[in-house]
């Protein structure tokens, strides 16, 4: 099978979905905007320089806004633009996918 050309619609996507926690965080903002510090909370070992270059990735497509509201510390959260939205269909199709975590090789039936 060949690899989808460049000028395929699907690249793009595919390749901004492919970044590491990419999928993980809009996951976790598909219901409602979310604080920095709760993102970090909910992904776990993410560490703040990922999260935060992995959030402007996604701000640079469209994908999440940020919200800043002034108040004293300032609070900043980030949810799904209206493009992300569009992302969720995916995500829950994805979600219902059963596969195995750590998959044992088995024999071959026919062998």
């Amino acid at each position: 099978m060949e690899p989808p050309s460049s000028d395929c619609p699907l690249t793009p996507c595919i390749k901004l979905l492919a970044g590491a926690w990419t999928l993980e965080i809009i996951w976790h903002i598909k219901n409602k905007p979310k604080r920095y510090g709760q993102l970090r909370r909910l992904l776990g070992k993410i560490s703040s320089k990922v999260l935060t270059t992995r959030l402007r990735q996604l701000q640079g497509r469209d994908v999440v806004f940020r919200k800043v509201t002034p108040t004293v510390p300032p609070m900043v959260e980030y949810g799904l633009t209206e493009n992300g939205r569009k992302l969720i269909p995916v995500l829950n199709a994805i979600s219902k996918v059963k596969i195995n975590p750590d998959p044992k090789p088995k024999g071959r039936k026919d062998e």
